[in-house]
C-alpha cells in the first residue's frame, strides 16, 4: 500500500429482504443463526469509512441494531440508497427521528425516481432529511459515485453504484438479475465487486425471481474478472459454514467483515 491511508468497507448486513433467521423457519441455517451463529444476517447495508468522511449505503429496517452493533449510533449523516424497497429504506424513519432529536439534518442520496418513491411512503421525512438527487453522479467523501439502473427481475428495478477513488474501483450491486449488455459495462476493470446472490442455486421459475444466484454470478464473474468478489444479500439457503461452489476470488460476506478499499486482498472478519 506504500504507506497510503485507505478507506474501509464494513458489511453491516448481508441478508436478503427477510434476513436470517426467518421468523417462521426451523431449517438448520435459521436455527444456527437463531443461536447467534455465523449465518445470522441483518438486511443488506455497508459502511464506508475514510479520511474524507463516512457514509452508509442503504438503510434497512435493521439500521438501529446495526448502529448499536458498531457503537456509532446516530452520528452518520450521509446515506446512499440503491432503491426504495423496504429492506433498503425501512430504517429511514428511525434515522430521521434520530436527526430530529439531535437537531441536525441527514442527507439521503439517490436517483430522483427513488427519492420520489421514498417521499411517497414517508411524506414527512424531508423535514429532517435532505433529499439529494444523484442521477448524474456525485462526489462523496472523496469517492466518485456513479449510479446506473439495473434489472431487479420480478421486483422491477434497482440501482447499482460504481465507486472510484484514486486507482481503486468497485461496484455495489445488491439487487440485480439478468443484466443487459449495457448494464454490464460499469463492471469492467474492477478491483472489487459486491454482488447480491440470494441463493446458491435458486429453483423458482426465472420469471418470478429478482436476484442472481451464485451459479449465475459465477458466469458474470467469469465474463468480467473482478480481482475480488464478495457475495451479499443472502437468504437462509446459504450456509456459510459449508464449502460453497464459489468462483476463484469470490467469498461470501460475513457480518462485520471489513475490506480495505485500496488493498483488495485484506478480508478481515471481526473476531
Amino acid at each position: 500500500m506504500n504507506g497510503r491511508i485507505v478507506d474501509r468497507l464494513t458489511f453491516l448486513g448481508t441478508g436478503d429482504a427477510m434476513g436470517v433467521p426467518r421468523v417462521y423457519c426451523d431449517c438448520e441455517v435459521c436455527e444456527e443463526a437463531r443461536s447467534g451463529g455465523s449465518n445470522r444476517r441483518l438486511r443488506s447495508s455497508v459502511l464506508i469509512e475514510g479520511t474524507g468522511g463516512d457514509f452508509l449505503m442503504d438503510c434497512g429496517p435493521d439500521w438501529r441494531l446495526q448502529m448499536e452493533m458498531i457503537n456509532r449510533r446516530a452520528d452518520i449523516t450521509d446515506i446512499v440508497i440503491t432503491h426504495a424497497h423496504f429492506d433498503h429504506i425501512g430504517g429511514l424513519p428511525e434515522w430521521a427521528d434520530a436527526c430530529r432529536w439531535q437537531n441536525k439534518q441527514g442527507r439521503v442520496f439517490a436517483p430522483q425516481e427513488v427519492l420520489d418513491l421514498i417521499l411517497r411512503q414517508f411524506p414527512w421525512i424531508s423535514r429532517h432529511l435532505e433529499m439529494i438527487a444523484n442521477d448524474d453522479g456525485m462526489i462523496l467523501s472523496g469517492w466518485k459515485l456513479t449510479p446506473w439502473k439495473v434489472n431487479h427481475g420480478h421486483n422491477g428495478y434497482s440501482y447499482a453504484y460504481r465507486l472510484e477513488k484514486q486507482d481503486f474501483s468497485w461496484v455495489y450491486c445488491p439487487d440485480a438479475i439478468g443484466l443487459t449488455e449495457e448494464q454490464k459495462r460499469p463492471l469492467d476493470r474492477l478491483d472489487l465487486l459486491v454482488l447480491g446472490t440470494t441463493f446458491v442455486h435458486e429453483q423458482a421459475e426465472y420469471e418470478t425471481r429478482s436476484v442472481y444466484d451464485m451459479h449465475e454470478a459465477a458466469v458474470l464473474i467469469d465474463e468480467f474478472s473482478p480481482i475480488q468478489t464478495i457475495f451479499t444479500h443472502m437468504s437462509h439457503d446459504v450456509d456459510i459454514r459449508e464449502s460453497l461452489p464459489l468462483p476463484t476470488g469470490a467469498t461470501p460476506a460475513r457480518t462485520g467483515m471489513t475490506v480495505d478499499l485500496g488493498n483488495y486482498s485484506a478480508l478481515l472478519p471481526e473476531e
